[in-house]
């Protein structure tokens, strides 16, 4: 059976009407048509097909797979992906974000999110088929020649095309400088590409008529290292409708997401054209790579609130032993275990945790609405340094917890969860892998303390303290604010700290990076979770009916105070324990 998910709706109402007061749109002139009414039918929608479509599709597609069919070189998707797919198209969910001169909707990046993470959700292997078109059309918008645009956009905001992003090579991941595939100019002003690619992401499947691939490949006179990649747009399908020089040679099998066809992509001469200039291909495809992190980060969140309901819902039903305290079901020849303390412990933190990541998520994404359409430049430019810190936070941070919280689930529900009847153990496996692709976490606190922290003379991170410092002060008469204020000190202290030793070892700062991303995520979130106790504090004192709710939200704060945001303080500790204790061990010693 699958898992349990029914879309978290009050919830992400609550984040965008209540903490982000709007998603900040009644500031931004291209959203002044987007009524909290119009948003609440789309949210609706939304969760309609996510938990009637893709959901059902879910456990099925995990038993079945993609198949392979080695002559034709051609991938078949799970019985019900193609159906599912169809209505997510039809209804235009994939052009939710694009700009109406494509065929979108030009709704929120904030709606987007929500969406996202409902499908991830529900089905985390088909969510992948339409979620790498949204960053290869987002691409293309932003740095193809509108001879492209026009060519291909229509087309993929449709979901008739879908897309690609062709990175990997056998013998580099995370390298990029070592990329070996080329690209050799013509007459005609296309290029001819070849090289082989893997772990390619819907490189091939049945879901769409054309597949546009972006990949990185070398000019002739390209240097050496980054600074000498170039990105094309290499259709499966010319406009002649003949098949291009290319095809999926084999199928990676994975522990987990195994209805998303992960290919081995064979380019033999194909036909590409250049997008953006030469040599800068790395920084164009870099629009995708930062979108498609946020967008796996949110498949890490999606994926711990299906595990967090499927536990729930057990922990309500499952009768073992009596309550310390004495019996809570006497009629009953034993007690709910929920009422256990360890298993409300487990339970309490995947609630916690998913809710706390969702209004990061959330906030970000507003940001990133703010950042492409203010109207003043400086506000644009502060909501985009909030994006560019918080791409790597939300990444790996989401995706960690994710991995917790569904490991947490599955040891909820016991031998249970270890099986398959529950639907949790494919979660588990599903999940495992967002910590790894799209930049292993390990990657993403690199960037963020080695480009991130840096970069302006280090302006990002000082203008969110400057935030955190602004909005503490309004805050400092409630009893969540020592706990807040002292995790943001450990935030600056442990700054200043790399930002000092990093002078004298680059080394000091990479050993501090990944407590480093922690410690900021979980300080981000403990102003968050403030803030969403004094929204829900307001909503009560307002005279709102939904006390259960409010008073859930309340509670919950008090859990992430007391339980997790602790936790800054041994994270500081970490950091500035350096590197010594990891770089003594000689290779013998291990």
């Amino acid at each position: 059976m699958p898992a349990i998910y029914n879309a978290p709706l009050k919830d992400i109402r609550f984040l965008i009407h209540g903490l982000l007061e709007g998603g900040g749109l009644s500031s931004l002139a291209k959203y002044h048509e987007i009524t909290p009414d119009l948003m609440g039918a789309v949210l609706d929608e939304g969760a309609r097909l996510c938990e009637q479509e893709f959901l059902a599709v879910n456990a099925s597609g995990d038993e079945q797979g993609c198949n392979y069919d080695v002559d034709t070189q051609s991938v078949t998707t799970p019985a019900g992906f193609k159906q599912a797919y169809q209505a997510f198209v039809e209804c235009g969910w994939l052009g939710i974000s694009m700009d109406e001169t494509w065929g979108g909707q030009a709704m929120p990046h904030l709606l987007g999110f929500a969406m996202e993470e409902m499908s991830c959700a529900a089905n985390l292997s088909l969510s992948m088929y339409p979620g790498l078109t949204v960053g290869a059309m987002n691409l293309i918008a932003t740095h193809a020649n509108e001879q492209l645009q026009q060519a291909y956009l229509p087309n993929m905001v449709s979901g008739q095309w879908s897309g690609t992003m062709c990175l990997t090579e056998p013998q580099c991941g995370t390298d990029l400088g070592m990329i070996r595939t080329k690209a050799e100019p013509q007459d005609d002003g296309s290029y001819a590409i070849s090289g082989n690619k893997i772990w390619i992401t819907s490189g091939e499947h049945d879901l769409a008529e054309n597949i546009i691939h972006l990949v990185l490949a070398r000019l002739p006179d390209a240097p050496e290292g980054v600074k000498g990649i170039s990105l094309f747009l290499v259709p499966k399908v010319l406009e002649d409708s003949r098949r291009n020089a290319l095809g999926c040679t084999g199928l990676e099998h994975k522990m987990g997401i195994r209805g998303s066809a992960t290919c081995f992509m064979n380019f033999d001469n194909a036909v590409g054209w250049l997008v953006g200039e030469p040599h800068k291909g790395l920084s164009c495809m870099f629009t995708m790579m930062n979108a498609a992190r946020l967008m796996v980060g949110l498949q890490g969140l999606g994926t711990a609130e299906s595990a967090y309901q499927t536990a729930l819902s057990f922990a309500r039903e499952r009768l073992q032993s009596r309550s310390i305290s004495g019996p809570v079901a006497p009629d009953q020849p034993a007690d709910p275990i929920l009422v256990h303390p360890d298993v409300r412990r487990m339970l309490l933190r995947q609630k916690v945790i998913n809710e706390g990541n969702r209004a990061l998520a959330y906030w970000t994404a507003m940001h990133i609405d703010i950042s492409l359409h203010h109207d003043d430049e400086a506000v644009r430019q502060q909501a985009d340094d909030i994006v560019q810190l918080m791409t790597p936070v939300v990444k790996a941070h989401l995706t960690d917890e994710g991995f917790d919280c569904c490991n947490l689930a599955l040891q909820t529900l016991g031998g249970s969860g270890f099986t398959k009847d529950w639907g949790i153990e494919q979660l588990v496996r599903d999940v495992r892998i967002t910590r790894i692709y799209e930049g292993t976490n390990g990657i993403q606190a690199l960037d963020l303390v080695g480009r991130k922290l840096p970069m302006q003379g280090g302006r990002l991170i000082r203008s969110f303290l400057q935030l955190l410092d602004t909005e503490l002060k309004a805050y400092s008469h409630h009893r969540h604010y020592p706990a807040v204020k002292a995790a943001r000190d450990d935030m600056q202290a442990a700054t200043f700290w790399l930002a000092q030793e990093g002078v004298k070892d680059p080394e000091e700062v990479a050993q501090g990076a990944t407590p480093y991303l922690r410690l900021l995520a979980l300080t981000a979130i403990g102003w968050l979770w403030l803030k969403m106790s004094l929204k829900a504090e307001q909503m009560l004192a307002d005279g709102d009916p939904d006390v259960g709710f409010y008073q859930g939200k309340i509670k919950s704060a008090d859990f992430y105070m007391a339980k997790v945001l602790a936790e800054t303080t041994i994270l500081l500790k970490d950091i500035q324990s350096g590197k010594q204790v990891l770089m003594a061990f000689g290779d013998e010693e291990f």
